[in-house]
């Protein structure tokens, strides 16, 4: 990427700004590292029931005065939350800017959490867990997490329960939220064409006064995998698979060269290998994926499909069938050329949206602290060699270690 600047407040907020001289948009976000993961058992899904309640109120702003704020002047206000993560995020005219730097902060710092509106959101979240559930390919990867992590926090569902959901109460927020709050832990990132020190100023104004917030939370990392093959009927009229295993954490030197091999096997692009094979060849699958997900102390491997019943068994061996080619068969020149140039212009690209790339310095500055221009990861890629992809291959395609979570459609009576 270009230069970025970074400023940090006397209270461990992090300012990240990219100047970006020929747009009109302006993203901006706060990260907090918190997420899934930091859940105790009876709070699986809290971190998420944060991110929605969040917008239901702070100490000046009603719902309605949150939701309009951004909308009337043609802006978006957003959130998500994943497993080491909560982020909140707006896009909107740069003229706009300090009014989305001012929400984000109320909504953040000064969320009051009302009952009312408690009781009213805890049944939307029971709506969009039965919108996953309906949705099988989202089921499967959210129910692949328990398969791989088993008990580990990691492997729980990021929305929770049904049980945790009806159980949460404003207490266990505020509680969850003070018990996880570390302003060291916190990056205002932005993209905009205005110059960092006006971004600086106006980000200073709104975050300066956040109270300095230390957490001594510790996270664990997996210490024991057991591949397993679980198999359950589901009312779907498609078999959905998953295939998977843990892997390498975000800090291994060998996640880049992975990430490059699982894109090799199942990115994207349409000529991955698993797509040429099981749609391109023998049509046995509208869709397969292979992706790789690197967390702080440990990855996740997985590989999805559906398909009709009939052909889950062939489609399992012939994506087995690929592993082993990665496993015993070096690329060739011509090959591992292609791959590497493949990644380098997904990446470039994908460095086009500034949305994601206000999102992705942000996360960069936590989980690393900083962020890889291109010019330094296409390095690494250059770097990667045959023979490091083939012990790679060898080390995570090990048949013996991969666990298996298929949803079969139910029969009729």
């Amino acid at each position: 990427m270009e230069e970025y600047e970074l400023y940090t407040l006397p209270n461990g907020i992090r300012i990240v700004h990219k100047q970006v001289p020929h747009t009109q948009i302006a993203h901006c976000g706060l990260m907090l590292d918190i997420g899934s993961r930091d859940e105790l058992p009876h709070q699986q899904g809290l971190a998420h029931f944060w991110e929605h309640m969040a917008f239901k109120g702070t100490k000046k702003r009603k719902s309605y005065h949150i939701i309009n704020r951004l909308e009337t002047v043609g802006g978006e206000l957003n959130a998500y939350t994943t497993k080491e993560k909560v982020c909140f995020h707006a896009s909107l005219l740069g003229i706009h800017f300090e009014k989305a730097v001012e929400l984000l902060t109320d909504i953040a710092f000064h969320s009051v959490f009302p009952e009312k509106q408690l009781e009213k959101e805890r049944s939307v979240i029971l709506e969009e867990m039965a919108m996953y559930y309906d949705s099988p390919e989202d089921a499967l990867q959210d129910d692949f997490d328990q398969v791989v992590f088993q008990e580990h926090p990691l492997g729980g569902n990021i929305l929770g329960t049904p049980e945790t959901v009806r159980s949460f109460t404003r207490d266990q927020l505020q509680s969850f939220i003070q018990d996880n709050m570390d302003t060291s832990r916190i990056i205002f990132s932005s993209v905009s064409n205005w110059p960092f020190s006006k971004v600086k100023r106006i980000a200073e104004k709104h975050l300066r006064d956040i109270p300095v917030q230390r957490s001594e939370r510790q996270r664990v990392a997996p210490t024991v995998y057991v591949p397993q093959s679980v198999t359950m009927d589901r009312p779907i009229t498609q078999a959905q698979c998953a295939i998977g295993r843990p892997s390498y954490a975000l800090t291994d030197s060998r996640r880049l060269p992975f990430f490059m091999l699982t894109n090799l096997l199942g990115g994207p692009g349409m000529n991955s290998r698993l797509n040429m094979n099981l749609r391109e060849k023998y049509g046995l699958v509208y869709s397969v994926e292979a992706s790789y997900t690197p967390f702080l102390d440990t990855g996740f491997l997985g590989i999805y499909f559906g398909t009709d019943q009939k052909h889950l068994d062939r489609s399992r061996t012939l994506i087995l069938k690929e592993l082993k080619t990665l496993r015993e068969k070096s690329l060739t020149n011509l090959q591992l050329h292609n791959t590497k140039e493949q990644l380098m212009g997904q990446l470039a690209m994908s460095e086009e949206g500034n949305q994601s790339f206000m999102l992705m310095m942000a996360k960069s500055l936590l989980d690393t602290g900083k962020v890889d221009s291109l010019d330094e990861i296409f390095g690494e890629i250059r770097a990667v060699t045959a023979p490091q992809l083939q012990d790679l291959a060898n080390e995570m395609f090990d048949e013996g270690q991969l666990s298996y979570l298929t949803f079969l459609p139910e029969q009729e009576d």
